[in-house]
């Protein structure tokens, strides 16, 4: 039996619950059937049910799993309650082509927060300055949308202009072509490198 990370279960139910409402959440969860109503970060999950409520969000929301997945992705580092995620990925570069190259090594990155976390396996090939292609291998189906959705956002982030298509290679292999036209295409957003605290004293804001 195969496990998933309840921190991937926990991104899909904070994805929904920020985008669209509780009440979107409640409804999907029963949609299950599965008796879970809430996913814990730290337990984890057989992946099948990660399925089951990617099917269940699908048809709640009307959209289909690859729009739905890439919506998570653009989510994971737009929305204010993911910030850090942000700034963890902004650490990887002063701009997008060495955040590309950044991205080989970001599993092993993401395990020192969290160690028993699998991320899919990325590698990511270079065709020239402008050509790229980055490779995903993850035992969830459509992981790469979610890196399209992630790195059209991020591209944006550095004032980048990219255009990016996914594709679907052999058994669990996705893959994600970049080709970019302009690295100074516009005015990136601001980055800052420190945490942002807020009122209370706190840090940022819980979310994935």
């Amino acid at each position: 039996m195969k496990l998933m990370h309840g921190l991937i279960n926990r991104t899909i139910q904070c994805f929904v619950r920020d985008t669209y409402g509780p009440q979107v959440w409640d409804r999907i969860a029963h949609r299950t059937d599965s008796g879970v109503l809430s996913f814990e970060s730290m337990l984890v999950y057989e992946d099948d049910l990660t399925s089951v409520f990617l099917d269940a969000c699908s048809a709640e929301l009307a959209k289909p799993r690859a729009g739905l997945l890439e919506d998570m992705g653009t989510y994971l580092v737009s929305h204010p309650n993911n910030e850090s995620l942000r700034r963890l990925l902004r650490f990887g570069g002063g701009d997008f082509i060495e955040f590309l190259h950044s991205l080989d090594d970001l599993p092993e990155r993401a395990r020192l927060a969290v160690s028993d976390l699998e991320l899919p396996e990325l590698e990511l090939h270079e065709s020239g300055s402008t050509e790229f292609r980055l490779i995903c291998r993850s035992r969830m189906p459509g992981f790469g949308h979610v890196l399209v959705g992630l790195l059209r956002t991020l591209a944006d982030d550095y004032g980048t202009l990219a255009c990016l298509d996914f594709g679907k290679g052999d058994g669990t292999e996705e893959f994600v072509e970049i080709t970019l036209f302009e690295t100074e295409y516009s005015v990136g957003r601001s980055f800052d490198l420190g945490a942002r605290v807020n009122h209370t004293g706190g840090g940022d804001v819980d979310g994935v």
